[in-house]
């Protein structure tokens, strides 16, 4: 059931970019609802931080290591709502592009100020000019690339020289084990879709061959890893409370089933290593 490939855990069935933007037009509503407008983790340092303290503590953590200077145009890699976009342009005189293939998204992201552009645009062909970016991030996007050599590729091509990547991803673990693959990981990668999930040798590997070199990495997953007990209390409130919520979870589409069973999984990956969350700082080679 497993295939391995560059050591990367690989679902079974087929997830394209289709099926993501499918993904995260059904579950608008429930992504919103629950998390709000950043579609990734949050980052408890303390541990007393509230669910929006946390996350705004993740695009923190992604800001320093872009060292954004005035007049940078910026690629945010699958951008979602440009919540992170609207971050950091509060801060920072920058232009930034970001991506997204849902539609959902794109509404609300386009709304987001004149120097922000959001593209309803699939990164595997995405257009963009060689050379004309200073930086760029992708916060959880990557493991819903289909190929990630070229998600790295595409990375440096529209860098330039001496330009930083910052990448926040869902990796997998060290030692994984046939029922942590097949039950945890596995199920993971097709409920969410994500075609593939990689470990951080595979990242470093990858990122190396598209012509980076590694300048940071730092495994953030105990910290992050109280986002889904508060995505899943949420969950279980809103069923009993929130008429929409309950509406969506009897729905029976694949993509809420898929959606409410994989909040257990993923606690349980992280809490036992199965899963790790990394981030990475690259800079493109000169």
């Amino acid at each position: 059931m497993t295939l391995i490939n560059f050591g990367m855990i690989v679902p079974d069935g087929p997830a394209t970019a289709a099926h993501v933007a499918v993904h995260y037009d059904e579950l608008d509503f429930a992504y919103r609802r629950m998390w709000g407008d950043h579609v990734h983790h949050g980052y408890w340092c303390t541990g007393s931080e509230t669910a929006e303290e946390a996350v705004a503590a993740l695009v923190t953590l992604v800001e320093r290591r872009l060292a954004l200077e005035p007049g940078h145009n910026v690629c945010d890699i699958g951008c979602g709502y440009g919540a992170t976009a609207a971050d950091l342009m509060s801060r920072h005189d920058v232009s930034i592009a970001g991506l997204t293939l849902s539609a959902a998204q794109q509404r609300v992201a386009s709304g987001r100020g004149h120097r922000f552009t959001c593209l309803l645009r699939d990164w595997m062909d995405n257009g963009l000019e060689t050379g004309a970016y200073d930086r760029a991030y992708a916060i959880e996007s990557s493991e819903h690339m289909v190929d990630k050599a070229r998600f790295f590729t595409e990375a440096r091509r529209i860098l330039r020289p001496g330009g930083k990547l910052v990448v926040c991803a869902w990796l997998e673990g060290e030692g994984v084990s046939p029922w942590q693959a097949r039950h945890l990981l596995l199920p993971i990668c097709r409920e969410g879709r994500l075609p593939s999930m990689g470990s951080r040798a595979d990242y470093v590997d990858l990122a190396a061959s598209a012509g980076f070199v590694l300048a940071d990495y730092q495994d953030i997953s105990r910290q992050v890893r109280r986002t889904w007990s508060i995505c899943l209390m949420r969950l279980l409130k809103g069923l009993a409370t929130d008429s929409e919520i309950r509406r969506l979870a009897l729905a029976r589409t694949t993509q809420s089933r898929d959606f409410m069973l994989s909040l257990p999984r993923l606690i349980i990956a992280l809490r036992t290593g199965a899963m790790r969350y990394g981030i990475f700082q690259w800079e493109a080679a000169i």
